[in-house]
């Protein structure tokens, strides 16, 4: 219950001992193009170019920047968490001038804000952003955003590491041009994979490139004819058996539907953070903003969190993550994504986090969290 990798569905771990075939075997291209529908409709998008990066998200998150920027195009990141601060170094190891915005972590960018930032930086061709800022649990709206760039004749470059699936994104309707995420968050998947789509004006930004990609691996020039379905050209050796549980994940999702999986999402948030707020834990994000996904709070005073989080996996096998740069040693961030959203992962930690409080001389009753989240079940 952690900030991933979540828990994975048994017919994944099947999917993923199934035997080894060729990277260029025609029943793996099958599995590909197949990957590629299931892909597309995860992200909403109708975007031909929506494949599977052979890397962790964060190799997503470089294989956006490497190829949509050049030397010396100007880049606008919204900085409120750790990723913004990783795709602002992107930005300036590729040799792009880079042009930052900051908000305190924990709330979200206006807007307004990112206007205002364009207009004081008009030769601006991208503008990055975090829709699921996992080291702070907040929520970033996008609709506006996509608008002001598309407006502007600017990119749009999301992470989703944290959202694909298991909060709404729709690729297409607010206007994204480039989004990437990875396998192990609400996928419920292994890590070893990131989706990642592109848009027609970020191809054509691609096609119309004066230097090459700095990364040859991450190169979707080359990588982009590997995924074609008409004639694939190799490029490298994919990593079979991941592709195999990534189809199988997404084939999950599918089958309980987009719709109701983000509400199963939502409502475990829900009976969750009231449990833990009955425990005297207030949320970390901005309100109207938190993430269900990825409940980040405040962890009260007097209360040695690390050695809580360490009791929690020595006797209760349970995982939650500590905070993050400036956030570090202040916040828990407990994880609910794919598998591991469920009723019973709710009343597993709060039972076992009550009994941790009680037993050391808290105040809080270790039955008040559970009372707290089955109101939520049965409201």
């Amino acid at each position: 219950m952690g900030p991933g990798p979540s828990m994975v569905h048994p017919r994944v771990y099947e999917a993923i001992s199934c035997p080894l075939v060729g990277h260029l075997d025609p029943l793996f291209l099958e599995l590909m193009t197949q990957m590629q529908q299931r892909l597309r409709q995860v992200f909403c998008t109708e975007n031909q170019l929506t494949i599977a990066i052979s890397g962790t998200g964060s190799a997503g998150m470089e294989a956006a920047f490497v190829n949509l920027v050049e030397p010396g195009d100007e880049v606008l990141v919204c900085v409120n968490g750790v990723f913004g601060n990783r795709m602002s170094d992107i930005v300036g190891r590729v040799g792009g001038t880079l042009h930052r915005i900051d908000r305190p972590w924990g709330e979200v960018f206006d807007p307004r804000e990112i206007e205002e930032a364009l207009e004081r930086s008009p030769e601006t061709r991208i503008v990055a952003i975090v829709h699921a800022e996992t080291s702070t649990g907040v929520c970033q709206p996008l609709v506006e955003i996509g608008r002001i760039c598309r407006e502007r004749d600017c990119l749009l470059i999301v992470d989703a590491v944290t959202s694909l699936a298991g909060i709404e994104l729709r690729v297409d309707d607010w206007l994204i041009d480039a989004c990437y995420s990875g396998t192990q968050k609400c996928l419920s998947c292994p890590p070893g994979l990131a989706p990642l789509t592109l848009g027609p004006r970020a191809i054509e930004r691609l096609s119309r490139r004066r230097t090459k990609v700095a990364s040859w691996y991450l190169d979707l020039t080359m990588i982009q004819k590997y995924w074609a379905e008409r004639q694939r050209t190799y490029h490298h050796t994919a990593p079979i058996s991941m592709n195999y549980a990534l189809h199988e994940a997404l084939g999950l999702v599918l089958e309980e539907g987009l719709e109701p999986r983000y509400a199963r999402h939502r409502l475990h948030s829900r009976a969750l953070m009231a449990g833990l707020e009955a425990l005297g834990f207030e949320p970390a994000a901005q309100e109207g903003h938190r993430l269900p996904v990825l409940n980040a709070v405040w962890v009260p005073d007097g209360i040695d969190e690390a050695q809580m989080r360490r009791r929690l996996l020595d006797d209760y096998n349970i995982e939650i993550g500590g905070g993050l740069g400036e956030l570090a040693g202040k916040v828990w961030r407990v994880g609910l994504m794919g598998e591991s959203a469920s009723r019973d992962n709710v009343h597993t930690l709060l039972t076992s986090l009550g009994e941790l409080l009680t037993s050391n001389n808290e105040s809080t009753q270790a039955t008040a969290a559970l009372d707290a989240a089955r109101a939520i079940y049965v409201s």
